[in-house]
């Protein structure tokens, strides 16, 4: 299988930047181009921010303005590599494999944050959700510090 087209879903958390690094790594190796995608989620109508209370519009909005200024950081970080930064909003697994499909992607690299126990269970995994649907492999990288030694 040839992979060219490399789908990098960012959180901008250390665990996505870690996978982004190795994707960029990939690509340049089978010189392939990138697009980093951050999905921007929506939020409960009425929710505090910092005690103010914002329409769901608003939120929405400056969490995309913020979202593709933080993407055109990375972008620019990796070139000369041919990267487009993608934002879309909504729920973020449904988001990165319709984003997969759109692109054609043959491969999706992202993070995964480790969590187990109660919190995978509360919040699931997007990681997860992504691999279980996804039109394309799915390559995870686990952040080295997300590490579980081995008895």
């Amino acid at each position: 299988m040839t992979f060219r087209r490399i789908l990098v879903p960012v959180d901008f958390s250390a665990s996505s930047d870690h996978a982004l690094d190795e994707a960029v790594r990939l690509a340049k190796q089978l010189d392939a181009r990138l697009w980093i995608l951050h999905v921007v989620e929506i939020p409960l109508p009425g929710w505090p921010v910092y005690g103010r209370e914002f329409s769901p519009e608003a939120l929405i909005e400056k969490g995309r303005e913020g979202a593709a200024q933080q993407l055109e950081v990375l972008a620019s970080r990796v070139s000369p590599l041919e990267v487009e930064p993608l934002v879309r909003v909504g729920t973020p697994f449904v988001e990165i494999i319709a984003a997969a499909r759109e692109i054609g992607a043959d491969l999706i690299v992202m993070g995964t944050h480790g969590r187990t126990g109660l919190a995978h269970a509360l919040i699931g995994s997007v990681t997860e959700k992504v691999v279980r649907a996804s039109p394309c492999p799915v390559l995870t990288i686990r952040h080295p510090s997300l590490a579980v030694p081995v008895p």
